[in-house]
């Protein structure tokens, strides 16, 4: 079917993005809005962004009048008689969607295509309000249309086939990459998307962690474009919380049940930037700068350096050897502790190769590596660490009984005033501490790998740990150039409790033949902006250390949604556990 002239109803953010998409791809479009203040915004709107477009030389002042003339804006709805494909982006209300598909099926042509932007809503019931069910269908759109290259095409059981070709070929054309999925709550991306928003809202909502921490941890630590809570105030609360609600009546899952903070919020008015309050304040509605408001924590300003000069690094695998080098890179002396020479040797040859390529990089002067190297000693005696380090930083396996060992044994050797740190990922972080005298001077530092280039680090306190052993330590990850974040000794911290689940729902999705693991990959990297798909980040990470995590999680927290995926155990029992061996969920 040829398309020639495509509608778009709703000239919000959405909509009118919609509406530039496809008026740039050489389409004539016609956009309606039953307001006038929604006119007048997506004509401005519109206006600057191919203005912008001229003076970046993007397009031509040409290109540009040509655009401009394929734009036909109005608050006729009867002006889409002659359309053949209209697309709807109003609001996310079941009830006033199923009025304007009844309207729109009165006024279009019997071969007219009618199509949604629903995010989370059910298709098949917007369909069966109209007389053609089998030419409706679901073109879900990402925010801001004109960057998102993704689009979700959404079938249901009545989609004529030539219809489904049709659209796919037509969002291809936008230069979208579209994916094709069946009439579910959520879809791909925002089913796996707001699980993960719902479970930081409650990790907040508990007090585990600052929402800056939270925020941080997620941009830092996993590298995305957004922390949870900020993106759900770019979002919408409001949006947010009826996705959920949606998902939830569908799916009953409780972590699709939204949490009693956002409904709060909401209540409240505080419905993120669009309306100058959500979970941050904001200098005014739609504007994107954040103000300091009473939850904000104080700024730490001046606060005393760690005075920690000398450090103990215990192990000698990759993570170790990157925390050594992360110290002796901001000029503090380390002692590595090894299990034997050979051991050893590899770390200071590991740190030799890693600061010789950033020599001939020119990151850093041959006198800088010469000096790095001289701070970092090595040794295979647990004596040696006696009157020479101030912190003691254990990154050896994940095993409970190993890090006890060791840590019983220094605890024995050192001086009282000595800090132990983990850096450990899932055990416990007051089971190692009570495995020795000092519980109050002990804490998890969580690095991640790779130490060096990761600027995040999980600082976690225990039920015992001193308040100034917290701070001293916070600060010394400051003066390394890192970006400490605080939470209490959990299960997962904040990072791996938000991150994995996750995951684990993204392997349950793609167990159940909902879509592909390369539909998912692209639908999280191109729809939410995530560096890595679900399924290229388990095998990089390893799905036999994720599936020892979402155990860990699903033990602590006792929540159905977090039991580990069954495929993800039975690669993981074949052996194939990703990267590392050639064949995860993918071959390598």
């Amino acid at each position: 079917m040829e398309l020639n002239q495509i509608g778009v109803v709703g000239l919000g953010t959405m909509g009118s993005g919609i509406v530039e998409v496809i008026a740039r791809s050489g389409y004539f479009v016609i956009g309606v809005d039953l307001g006038e203040k929604g006119t007048s915004y997506a004509e401005s709107r519109i206006r600057r962004s191919i203005e912008r477009g001229v003076h970046g030389s993007k397009i031509s002042t040409e290109q540009a009048e040509v655009i401009l003339a394929n734009v036909e804006l109005t608050t006729d709805l009867s002006r889409l008689a002659d359309c053949d494909l209209v697309i709807e982006a109003i609001t996310e209300d079941l009830g006033i969607k199923s009025e304007l598909f009844l309207d729109l099926d009165a006024i279009l042509g019997p071969n007219a295509i009618m199509a949604t932007n629903t995010s989370a809503l059910s298709v098949t019931q917007l369909s069966v309000a109209t007389s053609r069910p089998s030419r409706v269908i679901g073109m879900h759109f990402f925010n801001p249309a004109m960057v998102q290259k993704f689009v979700e095409i959404v079938t249901t059981v009545t989609t004529d086939e030539a219809i489904i070709t049709t659209c796919m070929d037509f969002a291809q054309s936008l230069g979208k990459e579209p994916v094709l999925v069946n009439d579910r709550a959520g879809f791909i991306a925002n089913s796996l998307l707001f699980g993960y928003l719902n479970q930081a809202i409650t990790m907040y909502e508990q007090k585990y962690a600052s929402r800056e921490d939270i925020d941080s941890a997620m941009k830092f630590g996993c590298g995305l474009p957004m922390g949870p809570l900020a993106l759900l105030d770019l979002i919408g609360l409001d949006t947010s919380l009826q996705i959920l609600d949606t998902m939830y009546r569908e799916s009953r899952d409780r972590l699709h049940a939204p949490s009693a903070l956002l409904k709060q919020l909401v209540s409240a008015g505080r419905l993120g930037r669009k309306s100058g309050h959500g979970f941050y304040t904001y200098e005014g509605n739609n504007v994107p700068v954040v103000v300091s408001d009473s939850q904000t924590p104080a700024q730490e300003g001046a606060m005393a350096a760690s005075g920690i000069t000398s450090v103990g690094v215990v192990g000698s695998g990759t993570m170790a050897t990157g925390i050594a080098s992360v110290f002796a890179s901001a000029g503090v002396n380390v002692l590595v502790l090894t299990r034997s020479k050979q051991r050893s040797q590899e770390v200071v040859n590991s740190l030799d190769a890693s600061w010789t390529k950033l020599v001939a990089k020119s990151r850093i002067t041959e006198e800088a590596k010469n000096a790095q190297l001289a701070r970092i000693t090595t040794c295979e005696n647990p004596e040696e660490f006696v009157g020479k380090v101030e912190l003691v930083i254990e990154a050896i396996a994940e095993e409970l009984a190993p890090k006890c060992e060791i840590f019983a044994t220094l605890d024995g050797l050192l001086a009282p005033e000595v800090i132990f740190a983990t850096t450990t990922s899932s055990l416990s972080v007051i089971e190692l501490a009570a495995c020795t005298s000092r519980m109050d001077k002990f804490l998890g530092i969580h690095f991640f790998n790779p130490a060096p280039v990761m600027s995040l680090v999980e600082v976690v306190s225990t039920v015992a740990t001193e308040l100034a052993v917290v701070d001293r330590c916070t600060q010394l990850m400051r003066e390394l150039g890192k970006n400490p974040v605080l939470c209490s000794d959990r299960a997962g911290f904040i990072v791996n409790a938000l991150l994995f689940p996750y995951l684990n729902n993204a392997i349950a999705m793609a167990s159940s033949n909902y879509a592909t693991i390369e539909d998912i990959d692209t639908a999280m990297k191109l729809g939410c902006g995530y560096p890595m798909g679900p399924f290229e980040l388990l095998d990089a990470v390893g799905l036999d250390v994720s599936l020892a995590i979402v155990n860990t999680l699903y033990r602590e927290f006792r929540e159905p949604g977090f039991a580990p995926a069954a495929q993800l155990e039975h690669l993981v029992t074949a052996g194939f556990i990703g990267r590392k061996v050639g064949r995860g969920f993918r071959k390598y």
